[in-house]
């Protein structure tokens, strides 16, 4: 005998920080958007970054989605507190907290440049300094540094200056490539979404669409790759070198940005179509938690 009952809809905790104002984007606008299409299909709870540890632990939600909740410098011990909990409570987190790229700092910079990949030459000890090249101008920012907050530039002589307190505070400083443009991939899990690039290197956030040809494409394939994130968002920013080159710039796989609002309609469709998809086989996959009963 049929109860009458509709099946629950899967509930979301989607953590953003609707107020953080960064520079030349409008957070809150692209998530306001994004929670009204996944209400379409999900029961979508909003909260800040602060509260997300102990919402997670009511048992009321089937994932936890970080979207735009800014530098997680700004609250590293709430942040870690939450990584924490959400691995003891079992709930599956978007993006997979396994990532290895700027989720959990900067190093994969240094350990990318090492493996060989092409990546803009990276130190983080002066004895190394003999490795990078001979420019007029290097960029030093901090390992734990997010959306250019701590960087700076400096010439050679000030690099040679730097004390052994800064290296040891985990700084660490590139050349500053005079690059022809900047191009960001955009991916869902490890399916490529579009590509929006800048093409005045002045104007970093002033984008347009990108057409990526097959060997851009398998540049940006290769981080993804090397990331192995099952479940999640990430951006690969790079830089176009003048010799036609494409570097890694950063591989943002904890909340990276998506300038949506630069997107036509159909891209746009097609991107909240694929995320609500890619969010129902993390929720409904084997073994899944559910939102406890005494929740619903």
């Amino acid at each position: 005998m049929k109860s009458g009952l509709s099946r629950p809809r899967t509930r979301l905790l989607f953590v953003t920080d609707l107020a953080y104002e960064a520079k030349g984007r409008r957070y809150c606008d692209e998530d306001i958007f994004l929670t009204s299409r996944l209400r379409e299909d999900f029961d979508v709870a909003v909260c800040h970054p602060l509260d997300a540890a102990g919402l997670l632990e009511t048992g009321a939600f089937a994932a936890v989605v970080i979207r735009n909740s800014g530098p997680v410098l700004h609250y590293a011990a709430a942040y870690e507190d939450f990584r924490t909990r959400a691995a003891r409570a079992g709930v599956p987190v978007y993006n997979q907290l396994t990532g290895k790229a700027d989720m959990a700092g900067k190093q994969y910079l240094l350990d990318l440049s090492a493996a060989g990949y092409p990546v803009i030459p990276t130190i983080d000890r002066p004895q190394d300094a003999s490795r990078l090249p001979e420019v007029a101008e290097y960029v030093a920012k901090p390992k734990a540094g997010a959306d250019s907050i701590g960087l700076r530039f400096m010439e050679r002589p000030e690099l040679d200056g730097l004390g052994e307190r800064e290296w040891a505070a985990g700084v660490l400083v590139q050349p500053r490539i005079h690059f022809r443009y900047e191009v960001s991939f955009y991916f869902i899990d490890d399916t490529f979404q579009y590509a929006l690039y800048a093409p005045d290197p002045e104007r970093r956030w002033k984008l347009e669409r990108y057409e990526p040809t097959a060997a851009d494409l398998a540049f940006a394939q290769r981080f993804i790759d090397w990331n192995a994130i099952e479940h999640g968002i990430q951006r690969v920013d790079a830089c176009r070198t003048p010799e036609g080159e494409l570097l890694l710039v950063e591989l943002e796989d904890l909340n990276p940005y998506l300038s949506l609002d630069l997107l036509d309609a159909d891209m746009r469709e097609a991107f909240v179509t694929n995320l609500k998809a890619s969010l129902r086989a993390l929720t409904e996959a084997p073994g899944a938690p559910e939102a406890s009963a005494s929740a619903q």
